[in-house]
């Protein structure tokens, strides 16, 4: 089996949408991230897989803790801008705090999870990233950002 034809099969699996932050070194670094998935409940763990040739896996790993910025439907450009290899992703027109260390929060956010690096181990080409959820805020329990067929959306309930 080839890659692209893997790849299209993967394609019609949709996946919610967050972005992983960090402060490591007093700098914010973040990516996007369409691999989040609950763990455990007890203890409360979650995880996300990053690539091992992502730019800013290197600066991500020193951090000790991070957070998981679940994205609203209407927050497709924050994905983006947090997909793009380069970008200044704090930058304007980027929102966002300073949360528990400092570690950056997005703002308009459906919710954030902060997290303290539990695990991670290679698999394949990626990282598995297992965070131990230390708090949790529910900012608004909106519609969600969905990847989709290699595109952002939303879920419309019935």
């Amino acid at each position: 089996m080839g890659s692209e034809e893997f790849r299209r099969a993967l394609a019609v699996h949709a996946a919610g949408v967050v972005v992983v932050t960090a402060l490591p070194e007093g700098e914010p670094v973040g990516l996007t991230a369409t691999s989040f998935s609950s763990v455990s409940l007890s203890p409360p763990l979650v995880s996300f897989y990053v690539a091992q040739s992502s730019s800013t896996w290197p600066r991500l790993r020193r951090a000790g803790d991070f957070a998981v910025n679940v994205l609203a439907s209407d927050q497709a450009n924050v994905a983006s801008r947090f997909a793009k290899k380069g970008a200044d992703r704090f930058a304007h027109p980027t929102r966002w705090t300073a949360g528990p260390d400092g570690v950056p929060l997005l703002d308009d956010v459906s919710a954030h999870l902060i997290c303290r690096t539990h695990h991670t181990v290679e698999v394949g080409d990626h990282i598995l990233v297992v965070g131990l959820v230390t708090a949790t805020t529910v900012v608004e329990a909106g519609r969600p950002l969905l990847y989709h067929q290699g595109r952002f959306g939303h879920f419309l309930p019935r």
